[in-house]
């Protein structure tokens, strides 16, 4: 009875010093001590789905999704004129982007993301991402979009999901510049 005790005062000794070092000591953090990690992956995970649809690979597109997003997640864009666009579930989404690049001519596409802020709460999580986006139309010509994610998350079978995302973006901007001599005579690397 007495070693007992003394395993549950060792316990209480080390669950105060690690509030005490640590700031906070929660069940979520301590069972999941790369959920922030594991989240922001997320948001690179959809520029590599984004990507794969911009070169026109819309299978490979919808394969990534489907890492990224819960099934029936809601995503949602919001262009910089106000006119917005939903769908539910990945397949939808992959439909949705591939349309609108291929609409608009674009043949290869990179977005780059930044600025991540993740809020962990138990099973849940919120998370707001920058993106920078660039669309090759030509070789002289590109359109730039630039906006914010704003990512609701879920843990799922213990791994973390996107439930809902909303793409805000700010600009959406065509970049043009006649071909000059040099360019035109350059190979492709």
């Amino acid at each position: 009875m007495g070693r007992f005790r003394g395993f549950k005062i060792l316990i209480a000794v080390i669950a105060t010093l690690l509030v005490l070092v640590g700031g906070s000591f929660e069940f979520a953090s301590a069972s999941q001590p790369n959920a922030k990690l594991n989240i922001e992956q997320l948001t690179v995970c959809y520029a590599l789905g984004t990507d794969a649809i911009g070169r026109g690979d819309i299978q490979a597109g919808k394969n990534i999704y489907q890492d990224c997003f819960t099934e029936n997640a809601e995503i949602t864009a919001i262009f910089p004129d106000g006119a917005s666009a939903s769908r539910t579930g990945t397949d939808e989404w992959a439909d949705f982007v591939a349309s609108v690049f291929q609409g608009n001519g674009y043949v290869a596409t990179q977005h780059l993301i930044g600025t991540v802020n993740i809020d962990v709460n138990r099973n849940t999580a919120t998370m707001t991402s920058y993106l920078q986006a660039t669309h090759k139309i030509s070789d002289t010509s590109i359109d730039v979009a630039n906006g914010t994610y704003e990512d609701e998350l879920v843990r799922q079978n213990g791994r973390w999901k996107i439930s809902r995302r909303t793409l805000k973006l700010i600009t959406f901007l065509n970049l043009s510049s006649p071909p000059s001599a040099s360019s035109v005579n350059m190979p492709n690397p």
